[in-house]
């Protein structure tokens, strides 16, 4: 080993992750309650010990080297270790303590607390820290090793994952409640065509499953309007923009109050799993593992507390 690379500090590397989380030396800086010219320095001196630049700007954006990416997984992976240390210092006093670093989907935003509060009552003494991504973001921070886990729908086959399908995300046409639609006893996709349909942007996974789905069902939509959110999608079939397809626990509130209305389509929902995933070889802390195991062996109990949150509940064989 380079004997430079012995004389990096924690600090520097604190503040070498706070300019590539922010891609901004400014906005590191008041994260970090530096000045500007401090995290400069601290850079530089970090660049001679790496014998490379980190940082090159285009224009005013600021970009992350091949070198700086090493060492971002590096550094993820060297804090990780300490805040394993944590925990298990903590574990060996008789108590599961720390954070799960956790991102999800969006589609599983509205589940994932309810899943924490359920493995909480068993550690109560972990915390969470919860980041909601769309598919792409999520596929970005697992090649970056940003989190202890993250939970998606579709996991990619180009990547070496780890991976366990745990709940079933049933994704259905819903529709405000005075639509014509809603008067049929049955449809089909087809029939949903004659309609503007409003999807999500191009990096969700849901707007992808859908959309591949319908292909395949030969079922396409002339009118579609572009909602980056899924509150947006959801207040825009309300509005009657348009109908949409959409996960069945992201509305579930809305169906109870009757103000959307699922509609009949016999090809759906479309089932896509909840799969917890994680690059595989990678070192899970004791709260990350403890999670981990929990998912794989409360498949009952989540299967229960799912159908009680949103009435869609099981598990994938």
């Amino acid at each position: 080993m380079r004997k430079s690379l012995l004389r990096m500090t924690f600090r520097q590397l604190q503040i070498f992750r706070a300019v590539c989380d922010n891609r901004s030396y400014s906005r590191a800086a008041e994260e970090m309650a530096l000045t500007q010219p401090a995290v400069s320095l601290q850079i530089r001196q970090l660049e001679e010990l790496v014998g490379q630049p980190l940082f090159d700007y285009v224009g005013k954006k600021l970009y992350l080297t091949d070198a700086a990416e090493v060492l971002q997984r590096a550094s993820a992976d060297i804090f990780g270790r300490l805040e394993s240390l944590d925990m298990q210092l903590t574990d060996l006093q008789g108590s599961l303590q720390g954070q799960l670093s956790l991102a999800v989907e969006s589609s599983a935003k509205y589940f994932v607390p309810h899943l924490f509060a359920a493995f909480r009552r068993e550690y109560p003494e972990v915390s969470l820290q919860l980041t909601v991504v769309n598919h792409t973001q999520a596929i970005r921070r697992l090649s970056a090793n940003r989190d202890d886990l993250l939970i998606i729908s579709q996991v990619p086959s180009d990547m070496d994952l780890e991976f366990l399908p745990f709940l079933n995300n049933p994704i259905i046409a819903v529709a405000p409640a005075d639509h014509p639609l809603c008067s049929q006893p049955s449809l089909h996709l087809q029939d949903l065509t004659g309609w503007p349909l409003l999807v999500r942007e191009p990096g969700s996974g849901t707007r992808r499953a859908c959309e591949e789905y319908c292909h395949q069902k030969r079922a396409h939509f002339a009118q579609t309007q572009e909602v980056g959110s899924m509150e947006g999608l959801c207040e825009g079939v309300i509005a009657g923009l348009g109908l949409a397809l959409l996960p069945r626990h992201a509305v579930r509130r809305e169906l109870q109050t009757g103000v959307l209305r699922e509609l009949p389509v016999v090809e759906l929902p479309l089932l896509r799993s909840w799969c917890v995933v994680h690059p595989r070889g990678k070192y899970l802390s004791p709260v990350a593992q403890a999670f981990f195991t929990f998912v794989r062996n409360q498949r009952t109990q989540i299967g229960a507390l799912a159908e009680h949150f949103g009435g869609a509940g099981n598990s994938p064989q």
